[in-house]
């Protein structure tokens, strides 16, 4: 098993769970990343991605990775995976530990929120090993931390570290190791005592291209206007003032 999961009625925790390789992604975990979003996407849910063993994802199966060809390429195997994984109804949380590189750095980059340890080290040497990052960094990777920062990293190669990391805002806080799970759930407790039609609605709005906005909100908006749910948090919230 490549891909450890934990359900539970308002999250699903998922673990890279490959510590002999580092977590690296194969085509195994890749099955396993669309059968879990196809649960998700049929019950939708917060969703929490880590790894094992102190390592986040050091990669793409470098052996797999090696033996693929031009058509391989063109099917967008990883790319297509992590794409559905953005496109989850609910939040994804990615809680990193140690490495995120390469396919991991874009699998965490496909994540609503990233959140990190002091041993976080993320980043795309793809261009090393002859190949570039195909799977979202060129275009995701720009609208996290801006085209300027997004190039030194893909053309380079580089890593970030911890600190660069939440300077350049790849990750919105570093926590203990210990603590780093126990963060992640305490976002997603927040998480859950929202509304979740208008959480999703939100991630909607987040997504969707610049030329969609106002239009997009304001349609999506209506839906929650119509919804009894919004009556019953708004005098929920009246009636508690009142008191």
């Amino acid at each position: 098993m490549t891909l450890r999961v934990e359900e539970s009625a308002d999250r699903v925790v998922a673990t890279l769970d490959r510590p002999e390789k580092r977590n690296a992604i194969d085509q195994a975990t890749i099955d396993a990343i669309h059968a879990l979003c196809a649960g998700l996407e049929d019950d939708p849910r917060t969703l929490i991605l880590t790894g094992s063993g102190g390592t986040f994802a050091a990669g793409a199966d470098i052996a797999q990775l090696r033996e693929r060809t031009p058509d391989d390429a063109r099917r967008g195997i990883n790319a297509m995976a992590f794409l559905r994984v953005r496109e989850l109804p609910m939040p994804v949380i990615a809680a990193i530990d140690g490495h995120a590189l390469g396919g991991g750095a874009e699998l965490a980059y496909a994540a609503d929120l990233r959140i990190g340890t002091p041993s976080l080290t993320i980043g795309n040497p793809e261009t090393r090993l002859g190949i570039m990052a195909a799977a979202g960094a060129t275009w995701r990777l720009p609208e996290i931390v801006g085209e300027a920062r997004a190039s030194e990293l893909l053309l380079t190669g580089r890593a970030l570290d911890a600190d660069e990391a939440l300077a350049w805002g790849l990750v919105s806080r570093i926590v203990p190791a210990e603590d780093l799970l126990d963060t992640a759930h305490a976002i997603a407790d927040r998480i859950a005592a929202n509304d979740p039609l208008a959480t999703q609605h939100t991630k909607r709005a987040l997504r969707a291209p610049r030329s969609a906005h106002p239009a997009v909100e304001l349609e999506l908006q209506a839906e929650l206007f119509a919804s009894p749910e919004k009556h019953r948090r708004m005098t929920a919230f009246l009636e508690r003032r009142a008191r």
